[in-house]
């Protein structure tokens, strides 16, 4: 018995239910919460989250599909009472964990399965990654140019439809998608051409797909022009032999039904992907690509038992996510048809097949094919009638309907008339011998030959009514019967009725109406066969309207004959005659004309020369008079309007004139024309020839401006005039100007092209003065020219546009007046559409040499730049390409990379390299990915000097992998109570504060800082010096003078610094002296005290400078000066940037004056 059908209501969840019906308030499991998938980085903490419900409550067990799940250490299994949640962790996740894997919820009543994947990124050594990196890098550049496209691409796209060049070129990578098109037009010209040698007639290319559990095949319609020509199959390139014969022990053969090829691999695994090709004679005639995904089935198909007349469901699950999958019966492909539902899950991996409405007929194997993977199962169709116990019966000799005969040693049981109670299991016994034969009366429907006559007499109603149909059949039941109006099948509705007992089947239609005409058909199928019988349903009904356009067969002065074309829809009756009436164009009263016979023509003699006419035209048939159909104005008797006039030639005093004679002559023969002038300004046409006379010669004035118009003239007299021709002088024709002067380029980019010249000369009686100008351009490829302006342009100067970039084009100019066109002049050299060669060059000059990012945000970098012709734009990373993760956009005038969710392994020096024929021109800059620094270590204080406190702490985590890390030291003492900074800037992990006073309680922060911002700080412990009180002494000693004046020195030098270019250098020493020494800084002995890009500090001694951003131009000699009365003391060292090699020295002079 199949087991009802559960949908859950998260996509991608699959319930069994072990039990047809559930108790009262019981449920099966189901998922309110399935797991996501997951793609994680190796080494991290991968969770899989579920929430399941049922009840009872289900039991929860995670399953993976490659593997054991046995380890506790590696798979943690958790479940959170509180919030209901059922967790699998995986820590420290590695490839081998990548993995589908499966929850089950699973209580007494059922069980409920989702599947998730986890992806898992293996990093390994950056350094080892650049290697391989450039390694394939470089492969590729040498195995294939940049945009090439593989001649198996194009074998493909020659042999596919339309509709899957979009995928195909995606696959590749082709991004040049009307360049494809327009080699692919001409490749297929050439592969005609090819094919027509060897080949008479090809169609109906199906490409390559799997058909059975183990065999894939490809089929086309082929005749060849000589049957003996060789056909031969490739793969990837490489022949492969194949055989005739299916039952054959080679993989690959080919078998031929009349003009139909079927090609066939047997066996498959997945070496047999590839391209498959198909030659006739070294000619390639067909090429199909084959895929095999790497898929497999997570969750088999399996058996299903279900009574007849009910739906069977086949449920399978793949460790892939696809769009669909095959399934068979009996290796016979199904689709989604009456009898079969194919369906897919939202998440692409839990897939149906639902056999409705099963019958014995649809018992057997099936099978369900992803890529070349299969999995098979029994649908068992358990019938609704019991099976009586078998009856054997011995028989010896003839009987009524049954003969036995023998003839030597062969024996016969003839059956006369079989019927249902012959049928069965018939063995024949001899001598200890046994054969056996079974009988099995197929009973098909059928109807008798009298009902079929009776039900194909067509049922003829008029409208809005109802019809009946019946029938009546005979076969073994169970049968299905349907009915079909049009070939679509009828459901019961309001209108639709439909009553099916045993032996007869009956159809009610109600309110039909004539659309509803047409074929009805009754269709029984049981188990043996199929019958059907067909009549016709006739609904009556008024006619449509007479159609048109109205045709005039003749006219003249006192006559109008005229023709329509019947109703479309005679409404099932056949016409019985037109109705006419007729209207004078200008009057309001319609006259009746009266009956006409059923011929859709009239000839009306009661017309008035010159009038128009307008009729109404109905038919009628005894269902009615059809709605009107009203006829355009007819004019009795008058002709159309000729052409306009065109002018052959024009002299001073002729012009020769030519036009078309009009398509409505108006019923009768043309008797002439009435040709008239007129002078441009003017408003008066005035008549060339007589009416009674023949046209004769113009009479024109040399010199004058005309134009002319024609009408036409018959029985019933002139017609409307044409149109008038175009204004022609009355003069004697001109010569051809000359070519064009000094024609040059003026401007070009990759669309437009500007030219200027200048007008030709005029020489009398050789070249007239030009009017105007036509401008040609022909593609290299081409023969022809092709004319850029199809009216004469006066300017000297014009602009091509449309034109393709970077082709090449050859131009000319073409002078022109009233004589003709002059000779065209050509530009000496080819044009290539394009602007004039410009060596690229940077456009913003505040481009940022160094960026800070903070890590997991997106970052970007922009570039403009101006380039002529378009320029190779490549970005590198510390001298190697950049990686996958990178996402570069080129566009017209710049370029940018795109860092999305930024990691520290991002930091490095990006480098843009812009190049064309002309040059070549880079750029770099550093961008450094980091974020807040995490706090020090333990912050320990110690007193090495009275009243000083020594603060050293443990570095930051952060300190090695960010060398721009530095420290901050915060105090607060017992007497203020607030924070207040000590020192700053500190590169060491150590610090002393001087001035501690005793007595006072101190407290100490220390903070980590960078480029990003500081961490949370890192307290010591409080600190405090007791104050010893002693017995106040006052001992006066004895004065003496005392004179502290003294030279310079400098107590702490300059110490090395090495700074990578862009960043900050932070140099100090300190220095005494009495008087306070004057400090003077020098780098290359030019004196910095006053540039504005040193920030210099003197504070009690301590002197101090900071450069904000270090370049090329910071490197030299530092030294600093300090001078007083007494004396001068010098400091000096070098600073370098990262990379170069450091030499510092340290100097300190002292000089000092005698004191007299």
């Amino acid at each position: 018995m199949a087991h009802p059908e559960m949908r859950s209501k998260v996509p991608g969840v699959m319930i069994t239910q072990y039990i047809e019906e559930l108790p009262e308030g019981k449920s099966t499991p189901d998922f309110t919460r399935k797991p996501i998938a997951l793609t994680i980085q190796e080494g991290k903490l991968a969770i899989f989250k579920a929430i399941v419900i049922g009840d009872p409550k289900p039991t929860v067990a995670w399953k993976r599909a490659k593997g054991e799940m046995n380890d506790p250490q590696k798979f943690q299994n958790k479940y959170d009472p509180t919030s209901n949640e059922h967790t699998l962790e995986i820590p420290k996740v590695s490839g081998d964990e990548a993995d589908t894997y499966k929850c089950y919820a699973i209580n007494e009543y059922g069980k409920a399965v989702c599947t998730v994947v986890l992806n898992v990124i293996e990093v390994g050594d950056p350094a080892e990654f650049r290697k391989k990196l450039r390694k394939s890098a470089g492969k590729k550049v040498e195995d294939k140019k940049d945009g090439e496209i593989d001649e198996a691409v194009w074998d493909l796209l020659l042999s596919a439809d339309k509709k899957d060049y979009e995928r195909i070129c995606a696959e590749y990578g082709i991004t040049d998608f009307r360049g494809m098109l327009k080699k692919l037009n001409e490749l297929k010209r050439e592969r005609e051409e090819e094919q027509a040698q060897f080949i008479q007639h090809l169609t109906n290319l199906k490409p390559i797909e799997v058909k059975s559990e183990d065999a894939a095949s490809f089929e086309l319609d082929l005749e060849l022009k000589d049957p003996s020509s060789r056909i031969f199959l490739y793969k990837d390139g490489v022949m492969i032999p194949y055989s005739k014969e299916g039952d054959s022990d080679m993989r690959h053969y080919l078998k031929q039904v009349g003009k139909k090829y079927v090609f066939t691999v047997k066996n498959l695994s997945p070496d047999d992907a590839g391209i498959y090709q198909v030659d006739v004679e070294g000619v390639n005639i067909f090429s199909t690509d084959f895929k095999i995904p790497p898929v497999d089935f997570v969750v088999k198909i399996e058996e299903v038992k279900a009574e007849e007349r009910q739906d069977a469901i086949f449920e399978c699950v793949t460790s892939l996510p696809m769009n669909q999958i095959v399934w068979t019966l009996k290796n016979s492909p199904l689709s989604n048809s009456d009898k079969h539902e194919i369906t897919v899950s939202d998440d692409k991996l839990i897939h149906r097949l639902k056999i409705i409405d099963c019958m014995p007929v649809d018992a057997g194997i099936y099978t369900a094919l992803a890529g070349i993977k299969s999995c098979s199962a029994w649908l068992v169709v358990e019938g609704r009638f019991s099976i009586q116990p078998l009856i054997i019966k011995s028989i010896t000799g003839s009987t009524e309907g049954m003969t036995i005969s023998k003839e030597g040693p062969t024996h016969k049981l003839k059956i006369h008339k079989v019927t249902d109670e012959f049928a069965g299991k018939y063995k024949f016994e001899a001598d200890g011998r046994k054969t056996e034969a079974v009988i099995v009366v197929e009973d098909p429907p059928r109807f008798d030959a009298k009902e079929i006559e009776a039900f194909a007499t067509p049922t003829v109603i008029k409208n809005n009514q109802r019809a009946s149909f019946k029938i009546s059949y005979i076969g073994r039941e169970p049968t299905k019967v349907q009915w079909y109006k049009e070939g679509e099948e009828l459901t019961p509705d309001i209108n639709c009725r439909i009553d099916t007992e045993e032996g007869h089947s009956c159809l009610r239609l109600n309110k039909l109406q004539r659309k509803d005409s047409g074929e009805i058909k009754a269709k029984i199928k049981n188990e043996f066969g199929t019958a059907e019988v067909v009549t016709n349903l006739v609904v009556l009904d008024k006619p449509t309207p007479p159609l048109g356009p109205l045709e005039i067969v003749e006219a003249s002065s006192n006559c109008v004959e005229i023709k329509w074309r019947p109703p479309k829809d005679d409404g099932g009756c056949p016409i019985a005659h037109y109705i006419l009436e007729r209207n004078q164009v200008g009057r309001n009263t319609w006259k009746k004309i009266g009956l006409i016979p059923s011929e859709a023509h009239y000839k009306d003699t009661d017309v008035d020369h010159g009038k128009r006419y307008c009729y109404r035209i109905r038919a009628e048939t005894p269902e009615g008079v059809s709605d009107v159909y009203e006829t355009e104005d007819v004019q009795a008797a008058y002709p159309g309007p000729p052409s306009a006039p065109k002018v052959i030639s024009a002299f001073k005093d002729c012009i020769t004139l030519s036009w078309v004679p009009p398509t409505n002559t108006g019923g009768t023969n043309l008797l002439g024309y009435n040709l008239e002038k007129r002078k441009k300004g003017s408003n008066l046409w005035g008549l060339i020839n007589p009416p009674e006379e023949p046209i004769r010669s113009l009479d024109v004035v040399e010199g004058m401006e005309y134009e002319f118009r024609v009408s036409a003239i018959n029985i019933s007299g002139a017609g409307e005039p044409s149109t008038p021709s175009e204004f022609v002088f009355a003069r004697d024709p001109k010569k051809p100007p000359g070519k064009v002067i000094d024609l040059k380029v003026t401007d070009s980019t990759y669309t437009t092209l500007s030219l200027s010249w200048t007008k030709p000369k005029e020489e009398e009686g050789v070249q007239d003065e030009a009017k105007g100008y036509f401008v040609e351009i022909r593609p290299a490829e081409s023969t022809e020219w092709d004319r850029c302006n199809t009216n004469a342009i006066i300017m000297t100067f014009y602009t091509v546009k449309g034109m393709k970039s970077m082709a090449m084009y050859w131009v000319r100019v073409v002078a022109f007046n009233e004589g003709g066109e002059g000779e065209p002049q050509e530009l000496k050299n080819y044009i290539l559409a394009m602007p004039p060669p410009v060596r690229p060059r940077f456009t913003d000059s505040k481009m940022k040499s160094f960026m800070v990012v903070r890590a997991g945000n997106s970052t970007r970098f922009n570039v403009n730049f101006v380039a002529s012709p378009w320029p190779e734009v490549i970005w590198l990373k510390d001298g190697a390409p950049v990686s996958k993760r990178v996402t570069i956009s080129n566009a017209e005038g710049g370029s940018q990379i795109l860092i999305p969710s930024a990691e520290r392994s991002d930091s490095g020096i990006y480098t843009i390299i812009v190049k064309n024929i002309v040059g070549q021109e880079t750029f770099s800059t550093e961008i450094r990915v980091t974020d807040e620094p995490k706090p020090p270590g333990l912050v320990e204080l110690d007193e090495n000097v009275p009243r000083t406190v020594t603060v050293s702490w443990e570095a930051s985590q952060d300190e090695k992998r960010d060398d721009r890390l530095y420290y901050m030291v915060m105090k607060r003492d017992s007497s203020k109570r607030t924070w207040h900074t000590v020192a700053d800037h500190i590169f060491n992990n150590r610090f002393t504060v001087c001035n501690i006073m005793p007595g006072r309680e101190y407290q100490f922060r220390v903070y980590a800082k960078n480029d990003m911002g500081q961490s949370a700080p890192s307290e010591s412990q409080k600190w405090l010096i007791s104050e010893k009180k002693e017995k106040f002494t006052l001992v006066l000693p004895e004065s003496k003078t005392c004179n502290l004046e003294r030279p310079p020195k400098f107590l702490v030098p300059l110490k090395l610094h090495t700074a990578p270019d862009g960043y900050e250098c932070y140099m100090s020493c300190a220095v005494r002296g009495d008087p306070t020494p004057h400090v003077t800084w020098y780098r290359n002995n030019i004196s910095l005290n006053t540039n504005t890009n040193y920030h210099i500090t003197n504070t009690c001694g301590v002197c101090s400078m900071l450069i904000l951003r270090v370049g090329p131009k910071d490197m030299g000699e530092y030294k600093v000066v300090a001078e007083n009365q007494l004396g001068r003391a010098e400091c000096s060292t070098k600073l370098t940037v990262r990379g170069e090699t450091t030499t510092i020295f340290y100097r300190e002079h002292t000089s000092a004056h005698s004191a007299l």
